[in-house]
């Protein structure tokens, strides 16, 4: 019988960046398809595409957040795609300033985790109240990664900048 090992699965990119002009938010919200604009809650249009499956806080300085990617390229596409959306309803767009923010991974060691035991070892920076929250967070210096572990076996790496981060 043959193990198969199984590395961190990328779950989210966050990615930013700028369109290059100012943008009038509530022209956007009303012409623009999966878009949603609430001035009072929240200062930015908040717009979905389905492929790839990505929403983008779009502010009127031009700034944009998208989330929901998979990987770099997906998130490379998604805000190609956005920008496009912007151009079509006469916004002089140009995607620049791109940048990774943080990239979550997770996997499943298969095999119970004694959290007890790792607290009470204090290696590095780690944090275990299980009063609080039932994992425990591990923040590696380099690279700055925060890693919280959990009893089932579930591990999930957040904070990474580059796949290099996560895979090493």
């Amino acid at each position: 019988m043959s193990t198969v090992e199984v590395g961190p699965v990328v779950q989210n990119v966050v990615v930013t960046a700028t369109t290059g002009c100012r943008l009038d938010l509530q022209l956007i919200s009303t012409h623009a398809r999966n878009a949603e604009y609430n001035p009072k809650r929240f200062a930015a249009v908040i717009m979905r595409i389905r492929e790839p499956k990505t929403t983008a806080l779009i502010f009127a300085s031009g700034k944009m957040v998208v989330t929901g990617a998979k990987a770099q390229r997906d998130a490379w596409t998604a805000c190609r795609k956005f920008s496009r959306i912007l151009q079509k309803l006469g916004f002089p767009t140009d995607i620049a300033d791109f940048k990774i923010q943080n990239i979550v991974s997770s996997f499943d060691c298969k095999f119970p985790i004694r959290l007890e035991g790792i607290a009470v070892a204090k290696f590095g920076s780690v944090s275990y109240e299980p009063e609080l929250f039932p994992g425990l967070v591990y923040r590696l210096q380099v690279p700055k990664v925060v890693v919280l572990m959990f009893a089932s076996g579930k591990v999930v790496l957040t904070g990474a900048k580059s796949k290099d981060d996560i895979f090493g």
